[in-house]
């Protein structure tokens, strides 16, 4: 997909995890006790916990994504089998310390030099979205932390992306969503956001309604793309 420049973009908005902040660091970086199995993990985990989100908000029970998150690990743990004492919580503080993707901090700092507003959009609950951003030195750069929780049901549903529009105070035509989530991007334009796919793992895109505006590989290629 081409990706053109996007105009009277008055803020962007990021989707945290796989977006921002590497999922596979925290795995990754128990990769003493994990070994070989540390990649296996990671991703179903990631599998897991998304799904879990899809399914608690159709069965209207929901659960804070700190929750959610741990029952996706031990379901992980479990099915390869991986018993090993103090681990999940190793795996479970990691989490709030993800690193960012190589590219953000500069791609941010760029963006706020320009004077774009900045927000993070996230089913993470707030105080996991103040961890990743405390350790990966960012406090100051957003102008809002959103988290699902206010409006207690997870992504697609419009009424997190809603949120967004809502408290920053800008025309949802005027937003610039970023997700690497192609389901994300997808549902953020079906709400009516300007939308770039970031793109890093490849995938083929979406059959569900709406397609984003632009794609790129990674969120180095972002400031490009606006005109601001």
């Amino acid at each position: 997909m081409d990706t053109t420049k996007l105009h009277d973009i008055e803020a962007c908005v990021f989707d945290a995890y796989g977006t921002l902040f590497d999922f596979n660091s925290a795995a990754g970086a128990a990769r003493d006790e994990l070994g070989e199995d540390w990649q296996r993990l990671s991703e179903l985990w990631r599998l897991k916990q998304l799904q879990y989100t899809w399914l608690r908000g159709l069965a209207q029970h929901h659960a804070d994504f700190w929750q959610v998150t741990g029952d996706a690990l031990d379901f992980a743990l479990a099915t390869l089998r991986i018993e090993r004492p103090g681990l999940r919580e190793r795996l479970m503080n990691l989490y709030l310390q993800l690193s960012t993707y190589p590219e953000v901090p500069a791609m941010l700092r760029e963006l706020k030099n320009r004077g774009m507003k900045l927000a993070i959009l996230s089913n993470g609950t707030p105080a996991m979205l103040a961890a990743v951003v405390r350790n990966s030195a960012l406090e100051g750069i957003f102008d809002a932390l959103l988290s699902v929780e206010e409006v207690g049901v997870y992504k697609p549903h419009p009424a997190v992306y809603g949120l967004a529009a809502e408290r920053l105070g800008i025309a949802p035509g005027r937003v610039c969503f970023l997700s690497s989530n192609g389901w994300d991007a997808c549902s953020a334009k079906a709400f009516g956001f300007r939308v770039v796919w970031c793109n890093r793992f490849g995938q083929a895109p979406e059959r569900i309604p709406a397609a984003p505006d632009g794609e790129i590989t990674d969120l180095s290629a972002l400031p490009a793309v606006l005109d601001r």
